[in-house]
């Protein structure tokens, strides 16, 4: 016998295997799986030829597996259920898991919604491990080169490979030192003053700012900053602005007072983002479930 033999063998092929050994008839075997006898007898005589042993013998009229095809019976049914749980993966417990798993998410996005995550998998997952790192603007190859497993983001590479799920709203709003001054009146005051503004360490700006350029208005930027962290500490005690999503008014700029953007500006969605390898991996289905579970806890905009 030859290996190659046993890896010719088709699964069908195993299936009627079984089929023959349960029913303990060519005939019964083959009305079970609709197909002919001849076909049957046929398979038998492949399985015979790679396996190197009769398998099913005559016994009076009718047929009786020989030992080794009882002793290999198991295994073959193992095997094959095996393979039908490939499409589900492996079993998943989040309890017992122990791996790395990798967001990519700029500090606007890590600081509303990773720290709910990491409680979530302290308490249920403790052998996961929650790896950050800065997203910027993301492309589609930071998902495809496994970069990351999972980026969140309000831009969506243009990729059909790349999976996405919105989790919440927000708006750009614009936030100053309530004692250093009033809010800007329209938009004259607003170009008028002097800003703080963001470009990443990726070397990409903020979508606000790309859409202002584009529209020809040019703020007077006072400071730059690598993220939106960055902005508490050069707008405190100053007669600076600095547009920023709402949802930091709750977090890095609560001790700032803002109001809407002076031109219309849409309000955008945080987006899960992950590669189609992934969609149905039960580990990472589990996480992207939990994300989204911390994304609807969270309160509506302010008005």
């Amino acid at each position: 016998m030859k290996s190659i033999d046993i890896l010719n063998l088709d699964l069908r092929s195993l299936v009627t295997f079984l089929a023959v050994l349960d029913e303990g008839s060519v005939s019964r075997a083959a009305v079970r799986l609709g197909v002919s006898q001849s076909a049957v007898s046929h398979t038998l005589d492949r399985l015979r030829q790679a396996f190197g042993d009769p398998l099913f013998v005559k016994s009076g009229r009718g047929i009786v597996p020989t030992d080794y095809a009882l002793r290999t019976g198991p295994h073959i049914r193992q095997l094959l259920d095996d393979v039908r749980t490939l499409p589900s993966g492996p079993p998943f417990d989040p309890a017992t898991a122990e791996f790395t798993f990798t967001v990519a998410a700029n500090d606007y996005q890590r600081d509303l919604l990773l720290p709910g995550l990491a409680g979530i998998l302290r308490e249920q997952a403790p052998g996961i491990h929650l790896q950050v790192i800065p997203s910027g603007i993301p492309n589609a190859d930071l998902l495809r080169k496994d970069a990351c497993d999972l980026v969140i983001s309000p831009f969506a590479p243009e990729a059909t490979d790349i999976m996405q799920r919105g989790l919440m709203a927000d708006r750009m709003v614009v936030f100053y030192d309530q004692n250093e001054r009033q809010a800007p009146a329209d938009l004259k005051e607003y170009m008028a003053a002097d800003h703080i503004t963001v470009l990443f360490a990726t070397g990409e700006k903020p979508g606000l700012d790309s859409t202002m350029e584009a529209r020809g208005m040019n703020r007077h930027s006072a400071v730059t900053v690598s993220n939106f962290s960055g902005l508490p500490a050069f707008l405190k005690g100053t007669t600076l602005l600095a547009s920023a999503p709402e949802r930091m008014s709750n977090g890095l700029m609560r001790d700032f007072e803002y109001v809407p953007l002076p031109f219309q500006y849409n309000p955008f969605t945080l987006l899960m983002l992950w590669h189609r390898r992934h969609q149905t991996d039960p580990a990472h289905r589990w996480v992207r479930n939990q994300v989204n579970s911390v994304a609807a806890t969270m309160n509506g905009l302010h008005a």
